[in-house]
């Protein structure tokens, strides 16, 4: 199969978004355009892998393109997190034999068959007996026999070749360790200094891991930076709903939970976390392995389809492409694959009804009720969009909770605001300067949906916005107009 250029993707055929994660098969100024014209919506900085340096010119890029085509882009920084890791042997490797013996200790002399160093004093003091720790990406699991301040003796469950620096984790226990490094406190800076619109927390196991961040990324001057709880650990399942209340997103990282976790858990605990976090109004990303197979194959496999299918049906917000993008042979026609394939879900008849919340609980607010109502006045009467007016990006982030199959076009006088809605599901968003009377509003939103394609003469919007103006959180405005088609002849370009 050969490569080919892709056409621009129109952002509003799509209601999904596409997270593209940058590599050394992605960074060129020339293929991240390709990706955007593919279909990404956003750019993932893995700060695991790369230098400030490369990653600075990632960014750099990102916003070239941001300026060429007119349309908000998102970066998110992910995180490396606290990485646990066994320390080296002789020769490089071992070998565990199964039903055999093997402990980890915190002598620093090389490792052999019967033990190697785990330079992780704070575990030794946390692991019980019949407790778990998984080497390798769960390919070697081990049980804890007895453990003490200087030794954690093993039974080998699973054996097999264990090798230098792998990594470690520890499901069964909540790991007594901050989940921001001195490496993370040095990228976070660096992400929230070169305009980052999201930071993604790896490893969160509780709430004060979140509130750390917050209380990093403000110190940083990173007002509007969005947080983003990675949920990978099952001691973050225990406190998922505490969790999606202190971020502003959430991401099904799919990896490490397929490690700690048996893989049969992982499905309904993704609809889980992508239903709680829908109910929350919270975006929710799902991510890890969707079209693992185009990392070296023109093609996915249809597992891989119906995966990325499914979370589309779900109502994920986003979904995520890994290695496929930063380091596959095949990164362009991953991000068109994973555009045809949401879309072709979107198309579904039964997608709509799928994917809508029926209800609006009863303790919600004056704003929740009002985006309730767009989606019925938009299934009772014709209506080409849903213009909403937002300084914070709550507004759109309760009409998105709906899921409308209207358009959502959101105006925001923030450049960060519609950069952080770039992975919120259905959000267009445009910047225009700031409105200060009624009548601004309504000529302004008119204005906008004829210039960007939301409507033509004689269809109806919605306008949803907050007054006084600028307020966040006060949306308290619904009105349905009718364009007439000469507002873009009466008014200047913004």
């Amino acid at each position: 199969m050969t490569k080919r250029d892709h056409t621009r993707i129109d952002p509003r055929g799509r209601k999904v978004k596409i997270l593209a994660t940058i590599g050394p098969a992605s960074s060129s100024p020339e293929m991240l355009r390709k990706l955007f014209k593919a279909g990404a919506d956003a750019f993932r900085v893995n700060m695991s892998h790369g230098s400030h340096e490369d990653h600075e010119k990632s960014i750099q890029a990102i916003r070239a393109l941001e300026k060429e085509f007119a349309r908000p882009i998102a970066i998110l920084a992910d995180l490396q997190g606290p990485k646990l890791r066994v320390g080296e042997f002789t020769g490089g490797k071992a070998v565990i034999r199964h039903g055999g013996h093997f402990n980890l200790d915190r002598d620093p002399s090389p490792g052999d068959d019967s033990r190697v160093c785990l330079p992780h004093p704070e575990l030794f003091g946390i692991m019980e007996r019949g407790q778990r720790l998984l080497i390798n990406d769960g390919k070697i699991k081990l049980e804890v026999r007895e453990a003490d301040e200087n030794r954690i003796r093993c039974s080998a469950i699973v054996g097999g070749v264990i090798s230098d620096r792998k990594g470690v984790n520890v499901p069964d226990a909540e790991i007594p360790i901050p989940a921001l490094t001195d490496k993370d406190k040095k990228d976070l800076a660096f992400a929230v200094q070169h305009g980052a619109d999201w930071v993604a927390l790896s490893f969160v196991q509780r709430p004060e891991d979140l509130a750390e961040a917050r209380k990093l990324i403000a110190s940083h001057g990173g007002e509007g930076v969005a947080l983003c709880a990675k949920i990978e650990k099952p001691m973050a399942v225990n406190r998922l709903a505490e969790l999606i209340e202190m971020a502003d997103g959430i991401m099904v990282a799919r990896g490490d939970l397929g490690v700690e976790l048996d893989p049969y858990e992982v499905p309904p605990l993704q609809k889980r976390i992508v239903a709680a976090s829908r109910e929350a109004g919270k975006p929710v990303i799902v991510a890890t392995q969707m079209l693992e197979s185009m990392i070296e194959s023109p093609m996915p496999t249809r597992a891989e389809v119906s995966d990325v299918a499914n979370a589309v049906y779900d109502g994920a917000d986003a979904v995520m492409l890994s290695a496929e993008s930063a380091a596959g042979d095949w990164p362009e026609e991953s991000v068109a694959m994973m555009h045809n394939i949401a879309t072709q879900v979107e198309r579904d008849e039964g997608y709509k009804e799928r994917v809508r919340m029926l209800d609006t609980p009863p303790d919600s607010t004056t704003s929740d009720a009002l985006a309730h109502s767009c989606m019925t006045i938009a299934d009772t009467v014709p209506i080409s969009a849903i213009t909403v007016f937002t300084a914070s990006g709550s507004t759109a982030r309760r009409v998105a909770r709906e899921r409308p199959d209207t358009p959502m076009l959101v105006l925001t006088p923030s450049t960060r605001t519609a950069r952080r809605t770039a992975l919120l599901w259905g959000a267009h968003a445009v910047v225009t300067k700031d409105i200060g009377s009624f009548e601004e509003m309504i000529a302004k939103g008119k204005r906008m949906a004829l210039r960007h394609g939301f409507g033509t003469a004689g269809s109806k919007q919605i306008v949803l916005a907050g007054v006084p103006f600028g307020t966040p959180g006060a949306t308290n405005l619904l009105h349905v107009v009718t364009l007439t088609g000469d507002e873009l002849s009466k008014h200047g370009q913004r």
